[in-house]
């Protein structure tokens, strides 16, 4: 069973989901260490390591004991400016994330994923988060959790166009489609990572849902 959570480590902390996360696991007295590679400086905490820089190259110089990964690295096409840096912050990142946690100890790896996630869907966003969840099962974590979230919904720094039409209609669709707010899965990832377990465990939107509220 892998329940330890003290050495923690969080990509993606100035995101939308990840800023819910990270205010959860510093409040969590449980965490003894929280590291959290970003890009631009987070506000400081007695038990919050932040080297500062561009985080491709962070992850590959990260040092120090860590029990439990946490992903929340996303971004779109649009606003990653094309195809091939899409891929490098929603597959690259994550799988390198994964291969330097393990070397640092770590057991357990929580990753956010996407809804309809299929490395054999012909939508290249569907299929990169599919080849994603793949490329992290190969590295044979001892748990690895992997979330599919539907629509986030919640206030960006740099709103989505497509979120922002679509937010208003999302709590009209049934089960996992419904939009879910990007605190709900925040709480749920926190949660999976206390619940004891191993193996690989893909938990879908309506679960989230569940987990979270």
């Amino acid at each position: 069973m892998h329940t330890s959570m003290n050495h923690v480590l969080i990509s993606g902390a100035t995101g939308l989901t990840g800023r819910e996360l990270l205010t959860l696991l510093l409040e969590d007295t449980s965490v003894a260490h929280v590291l959290a590679p970003t890009r631009h400086a987070l506000p400081a905490h007695p038990r919050l390591e932040n080297p500062v820089g561009m985080v491709g190259h962070l992850v590959t110089q990260l040092h120090g004991q860590v029990d439990t990964v946490f992903c929340c690295l996303g971004t779109t096409i649009r606003q990653a400016g094309s195809r091939e840096a899409f891929r490098m912050v929603d597959y690259d990142l994550p799988v390198s994330l994964g291969r330097h946690a393990l070397a640092l100890g770590a057991t357990h790896y929580v990753v956010i994923s996407a809804l309809g996630a299929d490395p054999s869907s012909r939508l290249f966003y569907n299929r990169t988060k599919g080849e994603l969840e793949l490329a992290l099962q190969k590295q044979e974590w001892p748990r690895l959790t992997i979330v599919r979230p539907s629509l986030l919904l919640g206030a960006r720094n740099k709103p989505r166009m497509g979120e922002v039409l679509a937010a208003p209609f999302s709590h009209l669709l049934p089960g996992r489609w419904r939009g879910i707010s990007a605190g709900t899965v925040a709480r749920a990832m926190w949660r999976l990572a206390k619940i004891p377990g191993d193996g690989v465990r893909v938990v879908e939107s309506d679960e989230l849902q569940q987990l979270g509220s």
